[in-house]
């Protein structure tokens, strides 16, 4: 039966066209199963197959875990102090084994060990074929649509298949059996069941892959893809900027007579594509990514990270575009909130800011609304500007005389020392949990005044209403969420 044993090994090696361990690895799987009928539970056993003689023992073994950890799984674990007890100087992790009674391969169930040797094999032959084609590190893959799954579509390329999710397929594309398909590799996860290889056609990347093979100059390094951002199908911007003086980033992008933005847009079923030069300046960049909306003026709030952007009533419509779609392929672009506004909106806006800073100065400051307006007027938008700007600046103020100054600073001091210590008084009243997540006393202060004390509390909270509370971004606000959630999944698996 041993003899037998190698020689199917043999056979199945030079079949399959795989090593000859894989197969002894899925003979002991199979010998190990038929194994685990004879125990009630689940036993943990392990078959050792000689690769010489194709004799095999059988081993029931207990994972070795912490004293203060219990047992999780009785049948296949054992405590530190019982194991140390049979095993000296054994330690967390580690196994103890022990001989037990090997079954034959004639009372193998034949279907069950059939099929656990050829799914190992199946999973062996899929593991190589994957490698392999990872190994030619191609970014897009191109196939043919083989079948749909639950609304799927699995791709094939040779023996390899990829998953194009709905989600990931272009809106209003429909795919049949048999049309070739390029889209790209986003993930490969080889413990998935069927395809291992996960697929998007829109994804931003997609087109900068797609531009990168149609546009040489990319791929010499003269020309560089800052950015993109998609509504696939429809349209896109991507921001372009160039290495080398000598070539024109937009136009070598385009083509000669379009030819190399249009394979893309084909491609992309029609999407049409803004390309948009990258500049290091961002106001400079977001004026370029609202193209082709002509920009008035634009105010830069880095504290916020936001542009306010002035057009003309005939640009309005364009800069916003149909549904919002301009403006936000822009921001997506940039990385910086837009808001678009015509010329009287900009005024009112200045004019409620002016009115909350002028009501700050006079209040917190004890000043009239003259002295008041000059701050405003010199460009102080906080007190903390008036506290510590470089003294010589408010010195150069016609309107003050240095007493004036110096009482000024002292006064906006004062105030925000007033302010921090209503701050830390707000803050103590927070329950230690909340604290722990080590939240900026900024954003604790803004939470105590909306009612929220506790991390439980916070953790209730959507994103949209922590956003509201504290005005983070949504990347920021899903975090701390996030953090604040953690306690509720932790032990479980």
């Amino acid at each position: 039966m041993n003899r037998e044993l190698l020689m199917l090994v043999e056979a199945i090696s030079r079949e399959k066209n795989v090593e000859r361990d894989v197969v002894f690895d899925a003979v002991e799987s199979a010998l190990a199963q038929a194994g685990k009928r004879r125990y009630e539970g689940d036993a943990d056993l392990r078959v050792a197959v000689d690769r010489e003689t194709g004799d095999y023992e059988t081993f029931r073994r207990w994972h070795v875990v912490p004293d203060e950890a219990g047992l999780q799984l009785p049948d296949q674990e054992i405590l530190l102090f019982e194991a140390q007890e049979k095993v000296p100087g054994i330690k967390v992790d580690e196994y103890i084994e022990e001989p037990v009674e090997s079954v034959t391969m004639g009372r193998i169930g034949a279907m069950a060990a059939k099929q656990v040797i050829l799914q190992k094999i199946r999973d062996a032959e899929r593991e190589m074929l994957l490698n392999d084609f990872m190994s030619r590190g191609d970014k897009i893959f191109t196939g043919t649509v083989k079948r749909a799954d639950k609304g799927d579509v699995i791709v094939e390329s040779g023996r390899v298949e990829g998953r194009l999710r709905r989600s990931e397929m272009i809106p209003k594309e429909n795919l049949r059996r048999g049309d070739r398909v390029r889209a790209m590799i986003m993930e490969v996860d080889p413990t998935l069941r069927g395809a291992a290889i996960l697929l998007s056609r829109s994804a931003p990347e997609f087109m900068i892959e797609l531009f990168r093979n149609e546009v040489p100059e990319i791929e010499q390094g003269l020309l560089e893809i800052k950015s993109c951002a998609r509504d696939p199908g429809s349209r896109a911007k991507i921001a372009v900027t160039s290495h080398d003086k000598r070539v024109d980033p937009i136009g070598t992008c385009v083509g000669v007579r379009g030819t190399r933005v249009n394979a893309v847009t084909n491609e992309l079923a029609g999407e049409r594509v803004d390309i948009v030069l990258w500049s290091e300046d961002p106001a400079q960049f977001v004026i370029g990514a609202l193209a082709p909306a002509n920009v008035s003026s634009i105010l830069v709030d880095e504290e916020k990270h936001a542009m306010d952007v002035v057009v003309d009533e005939e640009n309005l419509a364009i800069a916003i575009g149909r549904g919002g779609q301009n403006v936000r392929l822009a921001s997506e672009l940039t990385g910086w909130k837009i808001n678009i506004m015509d010329a009287s909106e900009s005024e009112q806006k200045q004019a409620d800011e002016q009115g909350t800073l002028r009501h700050l100065f006079m209040e917190k400051l004890d000043v009239d609304e003259e002295v008041a307006n000059i701050l405003i007027a010199e460009g102080f938008t906080n007190l903390e500007e008036v506290a510590y700007v470089p003294l010589q600046e408010m010195l150069d103020i016609e309107s003050f005389d240095e007493e004036t100054v110096e009482e000024l600073r002292a006064r906006a001091k004062d105030a925000l020392l007033t302010i921090e210590l209503a701050r830390e008084e707000k803050v103590s009243t927070v329950a230690q949990d909340l604290m722990d997540l080590q939240l900026s006393a900024e954003v604790v202060a803004k939470l105590v005044d909306a009612g929220v004390k506790t991390r439980d509390e916070l953790a209730d909270l959507a994103t949209d209403e922590l956003i509201a509370i504290t005005g983070q971004s949504e990347t920021d606000a899903q975090a701390v969420i996030m953090k604040a959630r953690e306690h509720w999944f932790a032990g479980q698996s």
